[in-house]
């Protein structure tokens, strides 16, 4: 009997891969394995101003965990993965084709007190991409549905005194007795002076941890926080209208949006919700007398179909958050800050540049 036919056949057995095969196709697997892991699980982030000093500090790089909040699919597809929205002047991507929103399953809410990275609200007037709008990083203070306040300086929410960053700043004036202050000290406290108001007048910005240790130099007289008085209206803050006064430290009180919530419509809070109906939400706003039309149809209320939070900064007087844009829809955001695993001093030499006590960081 011939049992050939049950032997395996090896003549048409595969061809050996050439090595340029088997590079191209580690490559090809390399790249599709970053995508996934970064658009899905994680992405890394660089602080490039002193907004969140001193929690986080320019040079700061991040791990940004997006399924924290669950992972944003991506509007824009055709993009070149890896790139910044626009390089040497040319968009690196596609915006022929838009994916409305959709965010996969997370593991939990935005919380405030948790460090956040989205992009930017203020670019949807540049009709840019929700994608690939430049990207931020501040600290939550008020969530969905939240009654948000800002009086002297301190956060208010629901009527309650919202707890403060351990390492915030903000800015003193600085009265000292007409003696210079030894540069080192500014150095070693972190301490960044703003600018000279008369001889022995300074505004500087002060972290809170600094500020028991430089009060107690002989040549200080006086440390008294900068606050701008109730009442005082900056034009540059959100909502941008007289009506409003308010200020950097004296802001709201104001509901922030929540999906679901139905909010009347009249002149006051036309004013403050009209960018999220018309922008954020895609509705074309109109007003004739004292009628308010939504789409062409008279309105009297609108329901909102997205959350929207508000985001600051650590270092009080030298951010633009929220209070110069307003809230941030939901689908700006991109992920939960989690830890710092470099940060860079461009300040320093060559042998100083690294701040190694910051490597590997948990972020709070």
């Amino acid at each position: 009997m011939n049992w050939k036919i049950f032997n395996k056949k090896t003549d048409n057995a595969k061809p050996k891969k050439s090595k340029t095969r088997e590079w191209l196709d580690a490559f090809v697997f390399a790249v599709v394995a970053a995508t996934i892991i970064r658009g899905l699980l994680f992405s890394a982030y660089a602080i490039p101003s002193g907004s969140m000093e001193g929690t986080e500090l320019t040079g700061d790089y991040l791990f940004v965990s997006k399924f924290s909040y669950g992972a944003r699919m991506p509007n824009t597809p055709l993009s070149i993965p890896f790139t910044e929205p626009v390089m040497y002047g040319i968009k690196t991507y596609i915006n022929a084709l838009q994916l409305p929103y959709f965010r996969l399953p997370g593991f939990a809410d935005v919380k405030k007190g948790d460090i956040v990275v989205f992009n930017k609200p203020e670019e949807a007037d540049a009709n840019i991409p929700v994608d690939q709008r430049t990207t931020l990083i501040k600290r939550c203070q008020a969530t969905p549905g939240d009654l948000l306040s800002i009086v002297n300086a301190q956060v208010y929410i629901n009527g309650n005194e919202a707890k403060n960053a351990p390492k915030a700043q903000t800015s003193y004036t600085v009265v000292t007795d007409g003696r210079d202050i030894n540069p080192q000290i500014f150095q070693d406290l972190n301490i960044t002076v703003g600018s000279q108001i008369m001889t022995d007048t300074f505004e500087m910005i002060i972290p809170n941890e600094s500020l028991a240790t430089f009060k107690s130099y002989s040549n200080i007289k006086s440390v008294v926080p900068v606050i701008a008085p109730a009442g005082q209206p900056d034009p540059e803050l959100f909502p941008h209208n007289a009506k409003f006064k308010w200020n950097l430290d004296n802001f709201g009180p104001m509901m922030i949006p929540k999906k679901g919530w139905t909010v009347p419509l009249n002149d006051s809070t036309l004013i403050l919700y009209r960018r999220a109906i018309e922008v954020y939400e895609h509705n074309r706003v109109q007003t004739s007398g004292k009628e308010i039309l939504i789409n062409g149809k008279k309105a009297d209320s609108y329901t909102f179909k997205m959350n929207y939070y508000w985001m600051m900064g650590d270092n009080r007087h030298n951010s633009l958050d929220s209070r110069f844009w307003g809230y941030v829809p939901e689908d700006h955001i991109i992920g939960k800050a989690m830890i710092t695993w470099m940060s860079i001093d461009s300040t320093q030499d060559l042998f100083h540049k690294v701040r190694w006590n910051r490597i590997l960081n948990p972020i709070k």
